[in-house]
């Protein structure tokens, strides 16, 4: 997208406005001699130095150390007020974040503009494109569920694209009819100039909802249709912005400049996502490489992730798509390839970046609202307020109708009051209202965008929990699905996929499947580093907690001298006895063991905890998991030891006899954990230094039974 500087040169602080005032006022700059120039250098200042007659043991440069200090203030200030937010634990149940940021800004936007008697600087929209949005939208990539954002993408594109089509038209035309009161005085405002101000102020912005909806909690799929919608409608905003814009700077408008602006709109949105999705896979193929030197992976993710919003941005493309679908398409591989150290490291700063990012958004909002770049129209401004709410609730309602007709988990009634009433409107559009061509009505606009933002984070983004509390609106679940959840998640998809597939029809779960088959046959042989280990994504889910649980219990010190179990997850141990033919187990029984162990040895309570913008998993885990852990393990010890001791000498002999290898006794394999007859269950032998369960061979009068499991 085209990005002019907008605004005065720089973002000036509150406090580096009160430091210069105060400067000024006390006469300290003078004691360094001559001023120094304004992009001053170390060489300049030696040279300065040598100039100058006196000899100074204090001296004061502000201007050569100015952006980076303001900068740094900035921040300062953000975290700082972050801080005081939650010192009061009631204050962000009540009010969200958003708004308490926001009021921060306008206190001190209200003090430049008394201290100085003029407008305070206003947010530079390349500074807001470039580098706050960025972080945040990336944040919220990476961490997207994508198994409901595919499942509802069909309705997230209706929202984004149609919706918001119906809204630009929608508001611009009612505008227009408003100017041509008479009593209003803004019949000079033209159709092509509402039409472009509905094009900014339609959008949905992300930030905004992303800063709101994550505190209310409401069901994934609401969640991820309000804010899949506020992040795919970027294309077509981007595209209706300078469609508009450059049609309010022609002198006549022809046909084909109408049907180049409807094939931009593919170019645009296809455009973006074929560039992340490129920056996305040289992603994962590089940290394959990066074995030897770990220290440097979280930087690729960040690079890349970037690289693909330049990028677009670079191509007049959407940066916002581009950089989602780098950190969709590069997430299920990078985090294969980087060590655990790696990935905590990306989860920190992912998370810390964009909380920084959401934070001087939202003060720079509020301090750049404070000024005299506003023409105060109240009937414009209210009607454009009013059109704005009914508008999107219209849109919300007539796509849900014909949604619903074709989707078997309909979107409720209260689920589409909830949506139409979170299209909250926030940086994004009021950064665009900033890079509008100069004419007569612009600080109209500029003072309607404002009004608009300041009623949807406030009025709309305060009172929305109260009515999903109200409503009684499905609420997210809080417990993650337990392994057996997701074994049957994916046996239904399986199912599902060769139904479609029997009966000819083509829908998400036949793609999906194909996806997948492509997947594993040919992407991850290229993108993953340890690729050759033909393992079930259960069985490597089952070592990933194991592992953990262990290093848990060794940093909290519990680990006893207990013998630990034999592992039944190392493909590559064999069994030794003296007959190699009868007792060797083939690896179709070693992987159905693993199978087994995988689903029953240990019921997993927490996968993935939600993602939370201030919290990780696993931070919040206490160590009575790793106490209860290893108590279950010395447990079963117990119970092993004790079942031993009762064996008697018969069976022992019959034991010893089998592993010579008598003809009446043969080994077998054990898969079932079902026994109907109490006799054999007393007559299974463990060999547990073996770790194969073996069973005396039956009579003939006895005949064919189910096979028996033996535990580890």
């Amino acid at each position: 997208m085209e990005r002019q500087r907008a605004g005065s040169k720089g973002t000036a602080t509150v406090l580096a406005v009160l430091l210069s005032s105060f400067l000024r006022a006390t006469g300290v700059g003078a004691l360094h001699g001559s001023p120094v120039a304004e992009n001053g250098s170390w060489a300049a200042e030696e040279a300065q130095d040598n100039a100058s007659t006196e000899h100074t043991f204090f001296s004061l440069d502000y201007q050569h150390v100015q952006i980076p200090f303001e900068i740094t203030l900035w921040i300062m200030l953000a975290s700082l007020a972050k801080i005081a937010f939650h010192l009061y634990n009631k204050l962000p149940s009540v009010v969200p974040e958003s708004c308490l940021l926001i009021f921060v800004g306008l206190i001190m936007g209200g003090i430049i503009y008394g201290l100085n008697d003029k407008s305070p600087p206003v947010m530079d929209s390349d500074i807001f494109f470039l580098y706050l949005l960025p972080p945040i939208v990336l944040d919220a990539g990476y961490f997207m569920p994508s198994r409901p954002f595919f499942e509802n993408i069909g309705t997230i594109l209706l929202y984004a694209v149609v919706g918001t089509i119906w809204n630009v038209f929608g508001i611009g035309f009612s505008l227009y009819g408003i100017c041509q009161v008479r009593a209003f005085g803004l019949r000079d405002v033209s159709l092509l100039h509402n039409l472009l101000f509905g094009s900014l102020i339609a959008a949905v912005d992300p930030v905004a909802v992303l800063a709101v909806f994550e505190e209310i909690h409401v069901n994934e799929k609401l969640h991820i249709l309000v804010f899949g919608e506020s992040l795919l409608n970027d294309a077509v905003t981007v595209v209706l912005y300078k469609l508009f814009r450059s049609f309010c700077e022609m002198p006549a408008i022809k046909t084909v400049d109408v049907f180049a602006g409807v094939g931009k709109f593919f170019v645009v949105g296809i455009g973006g996502v074929l560039v992340g999705l490129t920056f996305g896979m040289t992603s994962a193929f590089t940290t394959r490489f990066t074995k030897d030197i770990r220290v440097i992976e979280p930087l690729f993710v960040f690079l890349y992730s970037y690289l693909s919003y330049l990028t677009a941005e670079m191509f007049h493309l959407s940066g916002i798509v581009a950089i989602i679908a780098c950190a969709m398409g590069m997430k299920r591989y990078v985090e294969a390839n980087i060590s655990l150290k790696s990935h905590t490291t990306v989860k920190y700063f992912m998370k810390m970046w964009s909380s920084v990012s959401d934070t001087l958004i939202f003060i720079f909002l509020g301090v750049s609202t404070i000024g005299e770049n506003h023409e105060w129209n109240w009937p414009y401004i209210f009607f454009t307020v009013i059109f704005c709410l009914i508008w999107r609730a219209l849109g919300v309602l007539v796509l849900t109708f014909f949604v619903n007709r074709f989707h078997v988990n309909t979107v409720t009634s209260k689920d589409q009051f909830i949506i139409a009433y979170g299209g909250l409107r926030g940086a994004i559009c009021f950064s665009l209202v900033f890079l509008l061509p100069d004419f007569r009505r612009k600080k109209l606009f500029i003072a309607a965008t404002t009004v608009v933002i300041l009623f949807t984070v406030f009025a709309q983004g305060m009172t929305i929990r109260p009515l999903v509390d109200l409503l009684h609106v499905k609420r997210k679940r809080e417990s993650a699905p337990t392994v057996g959840e997701q074994i049957h998640i994916r046996f239904l998809d399986h199912l599902l996929a060769g139904i479609e597939d029997i009966s000819g029809h083509w829908g998400q779960y036949y793609w999906k499947d194909k996806l997948e088959y492509f997947n594993s046959k040919y992407l991850q042989k290229f993108l993953l580093r340890e690729y050759d280990q033909p393992k079930s994504s259960i069985v490597l889910l089952y070592e990933k907690l194991e592992r953990k649980h262990a290093i848990e219990l060794a940093e909290a010190g519990q680990l006893g001298h207990a013998p630990s179990h034999p592992s039944l997850l190392n493909s590559n141990r064999t069994v030794i006895t003296e007959k190699k033919s009868e007792d060797t187990l083939c690896l179709d029984g070693l992987e159905d063991i693993q199978e087994i162990l995988a689903r029953n040895l240990y019921r997993i309570r927490r996968t993935g905890p939600a993602y939370s913008r201030h919290t990780l998993p696993g931070e919040t885990e206490p160590v009575e998991q790793a106490q209860e852990i290893l108590i279950l393990q010395r447990r079963s010890l117990r119970v092993d030891a004790s079942g031993s001791d009762r064996i008697s000498p018969r069976k022992e002999k019959e034991g010893s006899s089998l592993a010579r290898g008598d003809s009446d006794v043969q080994p077998r394999l054990c898969r079932s954990l079902t026994v109907e007859d109490a006799e054999r269950v007393r007559a299974v032998k463990q060999n547990r230094s073996q770790s194969v369960c073996v069973i005396p061979a039956r009579s003939k009068q006895e005949g064919a039974g189910k096979e028996m499991a033996s535990d580890m």
